[in-house]
């Protein structure tokens, strides 16, 4: 009889799921990516993965919700490293033009998730959403600090260079969004 499963385990083995489950995801595309190729990547047998998630779906919410956290995360680390207001607006496309430049950048992860889905999956979905509206949040603290109201053309710029880089595969955008939004402040 195998020895009883640690907490420390588990969690060892939820992470190394979420890890596998997030690459292969991220680089193929959710619905291309069956759970045999997750248990393969993971280590772990199927019984295991589907104690951890009953539904793949279940799983592509965990997947996006951990990187969420993650990625804001990184976000705001760089941003604020940057004390003048304006230019921790503008310090958001550099730091951009770094992931877009970064070895297997495919574009977000939810608007591809979103893509994927649309609103046939309400959990994705609202995970999408939770996502975009943090995101927004989290820029429209910056431009509100730097002393502008209209937080939501720099969500926009953000996002299409966002989208633009994916299908370009170029970094550029995210030096164009970051122009565009010095004129806004006034500092270009």
């Amino acid at each position: 009889m195998p020895a009883p499963i640690t907490a420390e385990q588990s969690r060892l083995d939820r992470v190394a799921l979420l890890d596998a489950a997030e690459a292969l995801f991220y680089e193929r595309g959710v619905q291309a990516v069956g759970m045999d190729a997750v248990r393969a990547a993971s280590g772990l047998p199927l019984k295991r993965i589907y104690g951890f998630f009953a539904t793949k779906e279940e799983l592509v919410v965990a997947v996006l919700n951990r990187r969420d956290l993650r990625w804001r995360g990184s976000l705001a680390a760089r941003v604020e490293q940057v004390t003048d207001p304006r230019e921790r607006v503008l310090t958001l496309f550099d730091w951009l033009a770094e992931w877009f430049a970064e070895p297997g950048f495919r574009g977000c992860a939810w608007i591809n998730a979103y893509g994927e889905f649309g609103p046939a999956s309400e959990a994705v979905l609202a995970e999408v959403r939770a996502h975009k509206r943090a995101f927004h949040d989290q820029i429209a603290g910056w431009v509100q600090a730097a002393g502008l109201s209209a937080a939501a053309p720099v969500a926009l710029l953000a996002e299409g260079a966002i989208v633009t880089a994916a299908i370009t595969g170029d970094p550029a955008p995210a030096r164009q969004a970051r122009a565009a939004v010095a004129t806004l402040l006034g500092t270009a």
